[in-house]
């Protein structure tokens, strides 16, 4: 019998282990499945990154194509008038005259008289017509003729293609005001952003060009070169004491910003404007300095792989290269070794790309770099500044949030409310569960609006009664269960600052599985990117865009199905960087199959930086 028993007990271990086995081939075969839905995903998105770069390539010939032609429509508009005043020429000239007169006049000899003393008068030619400048096609978008043209780059000897970046063409943070600007590329490229732009015109065509949209105020830099130089230099030139006229007689406001030269040379000109800026903290005038813009300076990548080098500053912006290929260079190398001196706005623009400064790479460093180049200021915070100084009002949209945040485990309320109470930029916090006097306390200056906790609604249902209830520009879902660094909010926040995108959020995440004690990292190659979707934890929406798509009545599967809808729908979805959270589960079996293996330990290490 007991050895019955035995074969009894090992029949049922066999068998349990089968079944065992059976089940972990079945979740190994979902997760591959999902690992390859993934990936075609992945290949999807790629591959409409790449159609969009063609697509703008093609509309760029097409601009082209169609500049070429306008300049031919002019040319024949010239033929013709010069035809036309051949023709006026011809006859006025006295021997055409005195024929008109003999081929009128021969059967009355009077009238012949009067004709032949009328020819012989002399008579004012018309003027020749002269070529005027072809003017192209008005460019409502900043930044569309502004584009990288130098697709190599040579160090050592040896020369490397790179895929140029293409400079954004809009939006613009301000459109109702027109301000028109002389300035360098490199100042012409922070301001472009900030309102409406208008460039080009030169001493002895403002009076033409500029009525076309009378501007609200004029921004005059100290230019190094071009038509506006020698006005600006030494004694004011009559150009520039014209165009300052013409300014005050319409009450467009003059600002002079002293960014580049001796303040010597421009202390004349700068006298004759109603404003006067310095980036130079030794002058005396009050100071504006450079900000990093968003639109260009940003850790959007290059298209394909960094540079795998470390480059100095000389060999990463050489000399002469125009402005729209310097925002190419700042995206290649794996890092920069500045020398000590290099300009503070040369370090914040590199950094707000996204490459390390120093001897390697380091993405850490770079990160809290990339954060501190924002926080020390954009060209929008400058222009706001300006703007108040000379008493024109600053409208422009904000980027304050709501967070939704449901709690249907009351255990996880107070780590759940201490993950808020961390953000910046919070405006309002829906609370579904948990105590509104708590969360008011903890959230002093943030509106909270509770419900009780309702057991018949999924988290979906509360997603969208909460979204009703929504004030904020943007939205926030977060998870009672997860971790979220005190930059986590602020960082996906300044996604909406260089990307079109409508939802943001990460799909290159930290996670912590606390049965295996396992810190792992999922799709990092997925930073700064467009993707096929985001986790929902991470959730961060352009108010009116989430609210058009809704959130399924479900508890779990509720961002997959948000994911696809946007797909369905063409919304945009962006992920941010990898840093500031961390997915926290007792255990998770398909992300095991789907993340590597970063250390078996605690993840906030590595994720909250």
């Amino acid at each position: 019998m007991t050895e019955l028993e035995s074969t009894r007990r090992a029949l049922r271990d066999a068998i349990a282990q089968a079944e065992h086995a059976a089940e972990l081939a079945r979740l190994l075969d979902a997760a591959q499945a999902r690992l390859a839905e993934a990936e075609r995903s992945t290949q999807e998105a790629r591959s409409l990154a790449e159609r969009l770069g063609e697509a703008n390539e093609q509309l760029d010939d097409e601009r082209a194509e169609a500049e070429r032609l306008r300049k031919e429509l002019a040319e024949q508009r010239y033929q013709a008038e010069v035809a036309q005043w051949k023709l006026s020429s011809m006859k006025v000239a006295r021997w055409s005259r005195i024929g008109d007169a003999i081929k009128s006049g021969k059967s009355n000899p009077v009238r012949l008289a009067k004709g032949l003393k009328g020819a012989a008068k002399p008579v004012k030619r018309p003027v020749a017509p002269k070529r005027k400048p072809v003017s192209s096609a008005k460019v409502e978008r900043p930044g569309a003729a502004f584009q990288a043209t130098t697709s190599t780059r040579t160090v050592e000897g040896s020369r490397f293609t790179l895929k140029p970046f293409r400079v954004p063409t809009g939006p613009n943070t301000r459109p109702h005001l027109t301000a028109a600007v002389i300035a360098d590329p490199h100042v012409e490229a922070l301001l472009r952003y900030e309102w409406r732009q208008t460039t080009g015109f030169t001493p002895r065509d403002f009076a033409r060009v500029l009525p076309q949209e009378v501007p609200h105020l004029l921004v005059v830099e100290s230019v190094l070169s071009g038509p506006w130089a020698e006005e600006l230099v030494g004694p004011p030139g009559e150009g520039l004491r014209a165009l300052l006229a013409w300014c005050a007689e319409r009450g467009i406001r003059t600002v002079f910003w002293h960014t580049q030269g001796s303040v010597a040379d421009y202390s004349a000109a700068a006298e004759l404007f109603e404003h006067r800026f310095t980036t130079d903290p030794a002058v005396g005038w009050p100071r504006l300095p450079f900000g990093i813009q968003p639109r260009v300076h940003n850790p959007l990548p290059l298209g394909g792989t960094r540079f795998d080098r470390v480059l100095t500053l000389d060999q990463l912006v050489p000399p002469q290269l125009a402005y729209p290929d310097v925002l190419t260079s700042y995206r290649w190398p794996a890092a920069v070794d500045c020398p000590p001196g290099t300009p503070q706005w040369r370090l914040a623009e590199i950094a707000a790309c996204g490459t390390s400064i120093g001897p390697a790479e380091d993405s850490r460093r770079a990160h809290v770099a990339l954060r501190r180049a924002y926080a020390s200021g954009t060209m929008t915070h400058r222009v706001d500044e300006l703007l108040e100084a000379i008493g024109l009002p600053s409208a422009r949209a904000t980027l304050n949030t709501s967070v939704i945040l449901p709690v249907p485990d009351s255990t996880l309320f107070e780590h759940a409310l201490a993950q808020v109470a961390r953000q910046s930029g919070v405006a309002q916090l829906i609370l579904f569960g948990g105590s509104a006097d708590r969360a008011s306390e903890a959230l002093p200056g943030v509106e909270v609006i509770h419900r009780p906790l309702d057991p018949s609604l999924t988290i979906g249902a509360m997603l969208n009664h909460g979204l009703d209830l929504c004030e904020a520009d943007l939205v926030a879902v977060m998870d009672p269960r997860d971790v979220y660094g005190t930059h986590y909010l602020a960082d996906l926040t300044r996604a909406f600052l260089f990307t079109t995108a409508d939802i943001v959020g990460k799909a290159a995440y930290y996670a912590h599985l606390r049965n295996a004690q396992a810190t792992l990292l999922k799709q990092p190659e997925a930073e700064y990117t467009h993707v096929p979707e985001i986790t929902g934890a991470t959730l961060l929406a352009r108010r009116n865009a989430l609210r058009s798509l809704g959130f399924a009545d479900l508890t779990d599967g509720w961002d997959d199905v948000l994911m696809r809808q946007c797909r369905t729908d063409g919304v945009k979805v962006f992920s941010a960087d990898r840093f500031g959270y961390v997915r926290v589960r007792d255990e998770d079996r398909w992300m095991l199959g789907a993340a590597q293996l970063v250390e078996y330990g605690s993840a906030e290490p590595h994720a909250l930086i």
